[in-house]
Formats: structure tokens, sequence, C-alpha cells
């Protein structure tokens, strides 16, 4: 199951019970997934959704607004890259109040779905918080994949947005956040504008905001093992890059220290060159802090880099002759 679905299951967990929140719920589905048809005279409005879960939960509040159930209807044309889509269907005999009490039909007959959203409808902030529920479960989605501790696979940013072919709607949405303190961003993709989040702590503050409070927790977890996973990685491409360090040093020295055994030979050089010499060729694999370990000669790193540094001057003053 998806981060994303996982958020919206725990949206509909929680009952709303105040009736101007649950208008402003039904009103950002509405907004976020709606659709509304003409046969003649008669007026349809539905909500297309792949979250088929979201029917008990609107058909709950359907009952207590308005008494009447939902219809739920799926077809071959609503399936698309093997995601099976869902009609749920508003009952006629109280679409049009429906749209009214939503703020998408005006008094003078004009319909405003997706588009501006009514700041009546999102009069305070629990119907703020009551819309953005509706919008996130019509419209929001997310490329956050949670890992397990120690997995190899690579994973995803933090990603969530919000759909619309509106713009206006996603203005609307842009300003919610912002009143609750969340930035976010809207682009233009594929003909439809997109109103993301990258930030995780705003992603998180969002989640909260919406009421899945365990995705927060879950996506806690997954930053922390992300974070613990990029520390070792850089502790141990740290440790490789030390261990190639040595071993470059480690080869250079060793071919300074064979040019001179074979041009002048080592018992040529000072008694304290030849000490270390014979100490590198002894251990050709070893740091610098283990051959001071090994050494019965009492020296400093730097002294040791110093006698090392003499010896590669020797060795290139023969290779200069």
């Amino acid at each position: 199951m998806s981060f994303a679905k996982d958020s919206k299951l725990e949206i509909i967990e929680e009952r709303i019970e105040d009736a101007d929140c649950a208008q402003a719920f039904i009103s950002g589905l509405l907004h976020s997934s709606g659709t509304i048809t003409r046969n003649g005279s008669e007026l349809f409005v539905d909500v297309v959704t792949d979250f088929k879960e979201i029917y008990n939960f609107l058909e709950g509040l359907v009952e207590k607004l308005y008494g009447e159930k939902l219809i739920l209807e799926i077809s071959d044309d609503h399936i698309i890259n093997k995601t099976v889509y869902y009609r749920i269907r508003f009952p006629k005999e109280i679409t049009e109040q429906v749209l009214k009490d939503s703020s998408i039909l005006s008094s003078s007959g004009e319909f405003n779905l997706g588009g501006e959203i009514d700041r009546n409808i999102i009069a305070d902030d629990e119907t703020k918080k009551a819309f953005l529920k509706g919008a996130y479960v019509g419209c929001a989605t997310s490329s956050i994949k949670l890992s397990e501790l120690g997995s190899r696979n690579p994973t995803t940013g933090y990603h969530v947005e919000f759909a619309s072919h509106r713009e206006s709607f996603l203005e609307g949405i842009c300003d919610i956040l912002k009143n609750f303190g969340i930035t976010s961003k809207i682009a233009m993709r594929k003909k439809i504008y997109v109103l993301y989040i990258k930030d995780s702590e705003s992603i998180k503050d969002l989640l909260a905001l919406v009421g899945a409070n365990k995705c927060v927790m879950d996506l806690s977890d997954e930053m922390a093992k992300r974070d613990l996973r990029n520390t070792v990685n850089r502790q141990v491409n740290c440790i490789n890059a030390n261990i190639n360090k040595t071993v470059e040093a480690s080869l250079r020295q060793i071919a300074a220290i064979n040019l001179i055994n074979k041009k002048i030979g080592l018992e040529s050089l000072p008694e304290d060159l030849q000490e270390v010499a014979v100490l590198r060729l002894a251990n050709p694999q070893e740091s610098m802090e283990e051959l001071l370990k090994l050494s019965t000669i009492k020296l400093t790193k730097s002294g040791l880099n110093h006698r090392f540094r003499r010896i590669m001057k020797i060795a290139d003053i023969l290779k200069e002759n």
C-alpha cells in the first residue's frame, strides 16, 4: 500500500461530527475530484476516485446532512493504467442542494467546480482543516516510500502534491496551507496544475493538519532511518577514502625505497632513513599510525612523515640523474 493511501485511510478513520466541517469536507472533495453532468433537465454530481474506501465515509456525512444514501458505480472506461476508478453518485433529489451548500452552485445558477474557493465554506480554522482533508483525499498523491532499516534499495525524496485542472483552486489550497504556516509551490505539468511540498517538515505539518498522525510518526521514523543510512554511507566513504590515501602513499614510498635500493643501496642512506625504509618495506599496507606503533623508534607522526619526504626527495634526485 502506498504512503498516500495510508494517510487517506487514517484521515477517514475519524468521524466528522460538526455539520459545517462535514460540509467543508464534501466541498473540498467535490472541488478536487467531483464532476457535474446534465442529462436534459437532470443534474448529476459524481466523485470519481480510485480510493474506494471514501464511499462509506462520504455516505455517512451525506446521510447525516441530507438523509440520503450514495450510489457506487464502476465501469470499464474508468480503468486507467490498471487502476480502477469508482464513480460515487449523489442522489439527484439532493444534487442541487449539495452544490449550493458546498458553494459550487451560486444563487444565479453558475457553477464553480474546482475553481476559486468560497471563503464562506472555510470561515474558520476547523472548516479550513475539514476542506483540506476533503481536497487531500480527493487529489493528493505522494512519492514517499517507507524503507526498512539497513535496506540497500534506494529511496525517493519527500514529495506530496495536489493536482487540478484549475490553478485558482490550488491557489486557494496554497492560501489555506499558508494560514497554518505551511509553504507550498504551484507549477504546471502536462497541462495540469500541481501544488507540491518537498520539505519533509512541511509534509509532516500537512499530515498532522489533516489528521494523519500515525503517518507523521512513520515519516519521522523514515527520516531517522535515512539520516542514519546517510551517516553510515558518509563514514564508509570517508574510511574508503582514507584507505585509498594510505595505499597510494604506501605505494609511492615503497617505489621510492626500491629505486634507492636499486641505484645506490639502502645502506647509503642516513641511519634514521634506513630505519623507516626497512619498516615500510616490512609493513607495506599499514598506515602511518600503525607504523608508529610497530616502530621501536620514538617518533611523532610529523617526524615520520618528514623522514619519508626526505626519502622521496632522494628518489626524485636519482630519477633526474
